[in-house]
């Protein structure tokens, strides 16, 4: 079991802004070693950027040279390290190489705006999602187009995957979707939610989502509803740590019914039950998950003012980077004018 020292208990403090955007980071990947964040952004930038050995900043920054303007949504990175994929809103997914920064090639194929990658660890088979409500698979070695998997009925929104051949995915149409590919089946997971935003893997058969509703949702692959859902994980009135007046100023900056609080990120600590979710109310929230899936439990808050549209663990359970904004990666629902657009890291003590 993985125990997190409480942040307000150790020295040198919470999130710190590591890379800057022009406009709201809508997706930040570690690199398997946890020595490189890549970021895209609204803007249509995508960034490099070496943490140091502290990981509390930057030692270098490097750009690649999206082709145009068009919004970057997704980005994802081999185990090797090697390639790297882009995509959003220009419907192409761009393979770059991380070595030299160039362009190696575009697959064509979405009919709409790709919201999501992901490479299955340890091999270059891509992964990819899309408002076309199609999942394809794509070969980053082979340079080549796999397959399309059907099923979804609205806008596929988050995607994951493991080492084995099994795809997770999140639409608008309310159901995650677990795809068997070598058995060309698939397994449907039905929320109450009226939109699921995002989804992660906990283990091969346990895995959580982040909703509309502000939700947080535990589930099995035993089971086609959720185990448990933790209502109101972000809400505007929860924050300890903010005080009234920060609270009335997120109010007041929340366009809106309730952008603030959609759940959009969830990760989970590879091999350990430490989770992490993000939303537009002020904190980024730490979660464990009890053995046995018996539930979900609330850990500690980190704030972090601003739209959470991105979180990853490092691999080493040392740190938790934050890709956020002044906007919902997907939209503009809302705006926080006191969110700085970039990537924010925050140091974590495990025992």
């Amino acid at each position: 079991m993985t125990r997190v020292q409480n942040p307000k208990t150790r020295q040198g403090g919470g999130f710190e802004l590591v890379v800057k955007h022009r406009r709201s980071v809508t997706v930040a990947v570690l690199s398997e070693d946890d020595s490189i964040v890549f970021s895209a952004s609204k803007d249509g930038s995508i960034r490099q950027s070496h943490l140091d050995h502290d990981h509390g900043g930057k030692a270098e920054e490097t750009y690649y040279a999206q082709q145009g303007s068009k919004r970057v949504l997704a980005l994802a990175v081999t185990s090797d390290g090697r390639y790297l994929a882009s995509a959003g809103f220009d419907r192409d997914i761009h393979l770059w190489d991380t070595r030299t920064r160039q362009h190696i090639q575009a697959f064509s194929g979405h009919k709409g705006p790709i919201s999501c990658l992901t490479f299955r660890q340890g091999t270059s088979e891509l992964f990819s999602g899309s408002y076309d409500r199609t999942v394809k698979i794509w070969n980053a070695e082979d340079r080549s187009y796999v397959t399309t998997l059907f099923g979804h009925q609205s806008h596929v929104l988050s995607i994951d995957c493991l080492r084995k051949e099994r795809v997770l995915t999140a639409a608008r149409d309310r159901t995650m979707h677990l795809w068997k590919v070598p058995e060309e089946s698939q397994l449907v997971f039905r929320a109450p939610a009226s939109s699921l935003e995002c989804c992660c893997f906990i283990n091969n058969d346990e895995f959580l989502s982040g909703s509309d509703d502000g939700s947080i949702e535990h589930w099995s692959v035993l089971r086609k509803k959720p185990l448990h859902i933790i209502k109101n994980a972000h809400s505007l009135s929860t924050p300890n740590t903010l005080d009234v007046k920060q609270i009335h100023d997120l109010s007041n900056d929340c366009k809106g019914p309730s952008a603030c609080s959609w759940v959009s990120s969830v990760a989970v600590c590879r091999g350990s039950d430490l989770a992490a979710s993000g939303a537009g109310n002020g904190v980024v929230r730490l979660w464990e998950i009890e053995k046995d899936a018996k539930g979900v439990q609330p850990l500690f808050e980190l704030p972090l003012v601003g739209y959470v549209n991105s979180l990853a663990f490092a691999k080493s359970g040392k740190f938790l980077v934050a890709g956020v904004g002044k906007e919902h990666r997907l939209g503009r629902w809302g705006s926080l004018p006191a969110a700085r657009n970039g990537v924010a890291v925050h140091p974590l003590q495990l025992s």
